[in-house]
């Protein structure tokens, strides 16, 4: 079936002069995050390659229509041999790769023994599984930082999964990462969009009932009645910080419940000292208008 040709685009903006011939299609509705997750960065380094689908399909063992899909994420899950072969024309590092294509072949009801005789042996050479030794300094100074963070939304394993999916991706498209305007800004989007796509959500919100479950004063509590009391306005105030804006509501989260300082704070977001202020003043007066919201009926007689 004939589908309408669709515009080209990428994170950075539409392909200049654009290419000949059917356009590549937009990731189909459905897809999982996990899926997602190398789709995405696979797509953007095609983009920005200036091939086509017809000059892919030549270099590797995939008609154009079936490289569309892929590239699309419609039809089966793809063997690992074949994004292996995608990987190696648009030059791509191929263990963070297929890390994050195991991980969704899991989440696609594929067998271990199904991805195992997919992926045949794991990449040995050099480059493929050592990444940049810039790469490795910034892990070594932020993740610890960054586990915290996400601690406040995901328990143990889905929390190290978010954060081993973040440095990959990271890997992934280390070069925008360092072509950015600030390096530090751009790797806490992945991590923030890899912890919220795993992040149970309630009206569109982050539920951080794992958090307010989590609280200090909650594990102080002795008295079963005064506990419940705190969880239940525990609830409350965490259902009102999931409201916040999305630079405010990390600010809160890193300032109020990982402890963290202003400057520790700037430096993880990669904003500026007085924004991550302002910031935090907007959160104090939205939550306080939540709570003890102005009396506008003025004085009765």
């Amino acid at each position: 079936m004939s589908t309408p040709l669709e515009p080209e685009y990428s994170a950075s903006g539409p392909v200049p002069g654009g290419r000949p011939g059917r356009k590549l299609g937009p990731i189909a509705t459905g897809v999982s995050s996990t899926h997602r997750a190398w789709l995405e960065p696979t797509r953007d380094r095609y983009l920005a390659s200036g091939l086509t689908l017809a000059e892919m399909s030549g270099r590797v063992p995939l008609a154009k229509s079936k490289l569309s899909e892929l590239m699309r994420g419609v039809g089966l899950y793809p063997r690992w041999e074949l994004l292996e072969g995608i990987a190696g024309v648009l030059d791509m590092p191929v263990w963070p790769l297929q890390r994050l294509w195991r991980q969704a072949a899991l989440d696609a009801q594929k067998s271990r023994e199904w991805i195992e005789r997919s992926a045949g042996s794991p990449p040995v050479t050099t480059s493929a599984v050592v990444p940049p030794l810039e790469h490795g300094a910034f892990r070594e100074t932020v993740e610890d930082s960054y586990r915290r963070y996400c601690q406040v939304f995901l328990f143990d394993d889905p929390c190290e999964a978010a954060v081993a999916d973040t440095f990959d991706l990271l890997w992934l498209s280390w070069n925008g990462a360092l072509a950015s305007p600030d390096m530090r800004n751009y790797a806490w989007k992945i991590l923030r969009a890899t912890v919220m796509a795993k992040t149970p959500h309630v009206d569109g919100r982050p539920d951080l009932g794992h958090a307010a479950f989590d609280t200090v004063a909650l594990r102080a509590m002795t008295d079963v009645a005064a506990g419940m009391a705190q969880m239940a306005e525990s609830l409350e105030l965490f259902k009102a910080i999931s409201r916040l804006p999305e630079v405010p509501l990390d600010v809160v989260v890193l300032r109020s419940l990982c402890g963290f300082t202003p400057e520790e704070t700037s430096g993880l977001l990669g904003l500026s000292k007085p924004t991550v202020q302002s910031s935090e003043r907007y959160a104090e007066r939205f939550l306080d208008n939540i709570f003890n919201p102005p009396d506008t009926e003025g004085p009765t007689e």
